[in-house]
């Protein structure tokens, strides 16, 4: 399946779930919303209502007979008002007032149940209770379009609820309503889909041209065609063809494997000089004790080209890690004491002076393995260019939900023209105390480490002497 159809249909799948459900749930509580409409009327007039009847039985003015003979004719008008679409031909709506007791003393629209005991209702029953009252209750069980709805209010004399007053409507009004709306709502929503899968097709063509258009290029260029970079705009896929022009110069001018090999070759060379000499001064005839220093020169240049296959090993394979593999809760104040008893012995032979300044109540997320690597190629660089009975200082530091690990040593810092080099591969400088480089890969290695966890590191001169190095990762 082409990709352009692939996004159609998942834009159509995702639409067709996200819409279906608020569509049914809008339908489904279309009469909710409807009956609330209702209610809240209902709530305002049966208040008002109490209000009035309460005043009436205050001053004994209230006469339930007077009542009924004024409001039966309501009752039997025939209207003819027309709200919107509907057509109404009848005033629905009827009230009942009880005592304290929940007895019937009033009923406008059947006066026989004067004397019935409604105390048991849930709107009498509550509202004598001092809580709001209502209910809806069908007036023929078997037809569930006849509920009638029942709001109360109580009726207040010298602050105590003396009765309650019932207003009550049909909620038939309701029904007719939703019968309209309903359609409505579907025609609406079918309009909105054929909409939709309209607004997909075409977004599903745009974001695939350029996708087109890049491969077309990929498919000259690969046929040895000499063509322009397409035109993608700057969003991702424009990110993307640019990452494409930027590939196709490194594979044509082979710039990286170049470099790459030039460095490697330059470093191995020395130590391939080195073995060697001292192989064919081996031939010769020479004192034991000088044989045995040339062939300790020959083992020492072999562990360097060791060290440095390792190590290129090892940052080939940082390199080709995208993410984390593994990632477990560290405490980073334990891990560097740690990484500190490991070369413990190191400082002891120069009499280095190391202060440590670090809590261990700072956790953080990540590899322990790679970071205390990490962790141990800092120490080891500020070991080799402290002086003897030099100080080394090490500190732990958070904010803003970043953990800092800061190494500081009294060497004789960074050289002007090394300062944007120091991170590169093979790049070392001279041992102030034997002349010799390293592999010049350590740095690099924590500069890839560090990125895995999202982090940064940076060397630089302190302002005093030496140098100050700061890894930086978050907690």
């Amino acid at each position: 399946m082409k990709l352009g159809a692939r996004i159609f249909l998942c834009y159509l799948t995702i639409f067709v779930i996200c819409f279906y459900y608020p569509v049914n749930w809008m339908k489904d509580s279309l009469r909710t919303r409807y009956l609330e409409g209702v209610e809240d009327p209902l709530v305002d007039q049966a208040y008002l209502l109490a209000a009035l009847i309460a005043h009436e039985i205050e001053t004994e003015r209230f006469d339930s007979k007077r009542l009924t003979l004024a409001l039966a004719p309501v009752h039997q008008r025939n209207l003819n008002v027309r709200i919107y679409d509907l057509l109404k031909t009848d005033v629905d709506m009827f009230v009942y007032i009880t005592d304290a007791k929940g007895k019937v003393i009033f009923h406008s629209a059947d006066p026989k149940q004067v004397g019935a005991d409604y105390s048991r209702w849930r709107d009498v029953y509550l509202t004598l209770k001092g809580r709001y009252g209502a209910r809806s209750t069908q007036a023929d069980p078997d037809i569930p379009e006849s509920s009638v709805l029942f709001v109360a209010a109580p009726i207040i004399i010298k602050n105590k609820i003396s009765g309650v007053l019932t207003v009550a409507k049909p909620v038939t009004t309701v029904d007719r309503f939703l019968k309209a709306a309903k359609p409505e709502i579907v025609n609406v929503a079918l309009l909105a889909g054929v909409a939709a899968i309209i607004l997909c097709l075409l977004a599903s063509i745009w974001i695939t041209v350029p996708i087109i258009r890049l491969k077309t290029y990929a498919d000259d260029i690969r046929g040895g065609k000499r063509v322009e970079p397409p035109k993608l705009g700057r969003d991702e896929i424009g990110e993307m063809g640019a990452a494409f022009v930027k590939m196709r110069e490194a594979l044509e001018d082979r710039k990286y494997v170049e470099q790459y090999v030039q460095s490697l070759t330059h470093e191995i060379k020395s130590p391939l000089s080195a073995i060697r000499g001292a192989a064919e001064l081996l031939e010769e005839k020479m004192a034991p004790e000088q044989r045995a220093r040339f062939l300790a020169n020959i083992r020492n240049e072999t562990g360097r080209i060791q060290t440095i296959i390792d190590r290129l090993l090892a940052l080939a394979e940082l390199e080709n890690l995208k993410i984390l593999k593994k990632t477990e809760n560290i405490s980073f104040g334990t891990l560097v004491k740690a990484v500190l008893e490991s070369k413990q012995p190191l400082c002891t032979q120069k009499r280095l002076t190391v202060v440590v300044n670090i809590p261990d109540d700072l956790i953080v997320k990540g590899d322990s393995f790679l970071l205390y690597q990490a962790i141990a190629n800092l120490l080891q660089n500020a070991i080799d260019f402290s002086p003897v009975h030099g100080r080394i200082e090490l500190a732990l530091g958070e904010d803003n939900g970043l953990l800092h690990f800061i190494v500081t040593d009294e060497g004789p810092g960074i050289p002007d023209y090394a300062r944007s080099k120091v991170f590169d591969k093979f790049f070392s400088l001279q041992r102030p105390d034997s002349g010799k480089k390293s592999t010049g890969l350590g740095l690099n290695f924590v500069k890839e480490i560090v990125t895995l966890h999202k982090g940064s590191v940076k060397l630089e001169n302190n302002t005093d002497q030496g140098a100050i190095a700061i890894l930086t990762i978050p907690i």
